[in-house]
């Protein structure tokens, strides 16, 4: 037996059909909803992780296969053996990049973008002068993209680099996705943890005309008072708009 089929045998033997209801609600894959058609087997993430370390040495013609499933389990699966290549550099990483960036429309819920492109797209750039393609993605009408371009930047935050954070950002700002609302306001958040000063810099410039799922997500760890007023500014903000409104 193959090893493509095995890995797919190996998780089609462990699904579990109540957790995939369960799932199939929380990536909201209903008509219409930006998971539709995502189809899960069940399978929690632990279970997946240990599952795919013992099949790193698949070639990248079967990741591709699976990346090409609607079987969430089996993308996820795919994607987490493409970090272990990057990784371990058993394959390029330039060649890893270009596999996933071809690959972009298959990492479409959130939690795929999540756990890859920090590790992938972030990775590679993060020596790179040329980061055009964040900008690309920053300004796409594909919500997948968008949130690809700022959690790729995680990898920049943690080596206290922010400037590609807070411009793309900057761009996303008045994006009506409550996904990316969070991704910013979670990527601000991570720029606070590390330089305080720099995100209230962006915060005191913004946060009137943020989402409040942004906002709220980019302060969860300030102090309360600090918290407060924020969210205070922001509310006074939004009555004396509604006013004008009117």
């Amino acid at each position: 037996m193959g090893k493509l089929l095995k890995l797919k045998k190996e998780l089609q033997s462990i699904a579990d059909k109540e957790q995939s209801k369960n799932l199939q609600s929380f990536f909201k894959t209903g008509k219409g909803e930006y998971g539709e058609g995502d189809i899960f087997l069940g399978i929690k993430v632990p279970v997946q992780r240990k599952i795919a370390k013992k099949y790193i040495d698949l070639s990248l013609k079967d990741l591709q296969n699976l990346l090409d499933s609607k079987i969430h389990e089996y993308r996820f699966t795919a994607l987490i053996i493409i970090i272990q290549k990057n990784r371990g550099l058993d394959i390029s990483s330039k060649e890893i990049f270009d596999f996933y960036i071809k690959n972009f429309k298959n990492v479409n819920n959130w939690d795929l973008v999540d756990i890859s492109a920090p590790h992938i797209v972030g990775r590679y750039l993060f020596d790179k002068s040329n980061r055009k393609i964040l900008y690309k993605f920053a300004k796409s009408k594909n919500l997948w993209e968008k949130r690809i371009s700022i959690v790729s930047t995680f990898a920049f935050i943690r080596e206290n680099q922010f400037e590609d954070t807070l411009k793309i950002a900057e761009i996303l700002l008045n994006d009506e996705h409550d996904l990316i609302h969070k991704a910013v306001g979670w990527a601000l958040r991570e720029v606070g943890k590390k330089d305080r000063k720099t995100e209230e810099i962006f915060l005191k410039k913004y946060y009137k005309q943020m989402p409040r799922t942004m906002l709220r997500y980019a302060i969860e760890k300030f102090p309360e008072d600090l918290r407060i007023f924020y969210l205070k500014g922001k509310s006074d903000s939004q009555k004396l708009k509604d006013k004008n409104m009117n």
